[in-house]
């Protein structure tokens, strides 16, 4: 079988099921698993049919004739009769919508076939309104049924000899392929929940990990801001201006106010009014005042540096705290 001439019209999903040939009562599942079932069009030959392949093999191989009846036997189960292929095929879908859709597409690939069979009888070519393709002239192919005009009845065999079911075993056989159906809908679920739950281990599995990782820095960050705390405590006072933060930085500023004091006064001293200063003291009074100047500005490089060190210190400080806090 080929489809590469075949232009496919309509496809879905459903599991789908044959009538046990030797019984002809029982259903048999052709997979476990959903399949594509699909309408195809052949323009060359101006038929219809359904066509669904599992495998390597085409599960269903069906030319959709005038006679054919697409019978709904519950809200998500629908079959109908094959006479050239002498089998039943039965359609389990996972919703009531789709087996409508089906069978709605049903009914107009039988009416495009009926007319194609009109206007091919007539020797006439045509386009067939059902489904707008266009179709060639090509005698029918000669329709054998056992069962008489309609094909309705789905259940019996070819042979003449061979009883069909009651209405009660009738009932039973559909009942067991729609549980079957329900179940293989209900495994397809199930595996589609087992992978679900295998993706959702796996992303719990490397959250932990990254839990674990960030606890594992916040207790580094901890121990670090402890070292640090420990440090500060275990310095000793400074001992000069230089190592002096905190207290000794207000020593620092009354020593710079004390050395301004002295210079002002020298300057005073120098430039006051003083009646024929010799040049010895003068000179002695400037020298001291140049003295205590250097000395000052010395005094106000350390308080700047000092302080310097002491933001540092305390931006070190709250940097660490603020990433023990996250």
């Amino acid at each position: 079988m080929s489809t590469a001439r075949e232009q496919p019209i309509f496809s879905t999903r459903a599991h789908v099921f044959q009538i046990d040939p030797a019984t002809k009562r029982n259903w048999i599942p052709a997979g476990k698993h959903a399949l594509t079932v699909s309408y195809f069009y052949d323009a060359t030959r101006n038929v219809y049919r359904i066509i669904s392949i599992g495998g390597a093999k085409a599960i269903i191989n069906s030319t959709v004739t005038p006679n054919m009846t697409f019978t709904k036997t519950s809200q998500k189960f629908g079959q109908w009769a094959d006479s050239r292929a002498n089998t039943v095929y039965g359609l389990g879908f996972a919703s009531e919508q789709h087996l409508t859709q089906f069978a709605e597409k049903f009914q107009e690939v039988k009416e495009a076939a009926r007319l194609a069979r009109e206007k091919s009888q007539d020797g006439v070519e045509l386009t067939s309104p059902a489904l707008g393709l266009m179709a060639h002239q090509v005698p029918p192919t000669p329709l054998v049924s056992a069962n008489g005009p309609g094909e309705e009845k789905l259940f019996r065999s070819q042979s003449a000899d061979t009883p069909g079911p009651t209405e009660r075993e009738r009932e039973r056989s559909v009942g067991e392929v729609q549980w079957e159906a329900e179940f293989f809908a209900l495994q397809d679920s199930n595996n589609k929940l087992a992978d679900a739950l295998r993706e959702a281990n796996a992303a719990a599995t490397q959250w932990r990990q990254q839990v674990e990782a960030q606890r594992a820095e916040a207790e580094r960050l901890r121990q670090r801001v402890a070292e640090l705390e420990a440090q500060v405590a275990a310095e000793p006072a400074p001992a000069t201006e230089k190592e002096a933060p905190g207290q000794p930085l207000e020593k620092l500023e009354a020593l710079v106010r004390t050395k301004d004091q002295e210079i002002q006064t020298l300057k005073n001293q120098t430039g006051g009014p003083r009646e024929a200063p010799d040049a010895a003291d003068r000179e002695e009074t400037e020298q001291k005042v140049q003295d205590l100047e250097a000395r000052n500005t010395e005094l106000e490089n350390q308080l700047r540096a000092t302080e310097r060190s002491l933001e540092e210190a305390r931006a070190e400080r709250e940097r660490a705290r603020a990433e023990v806090g996250l």
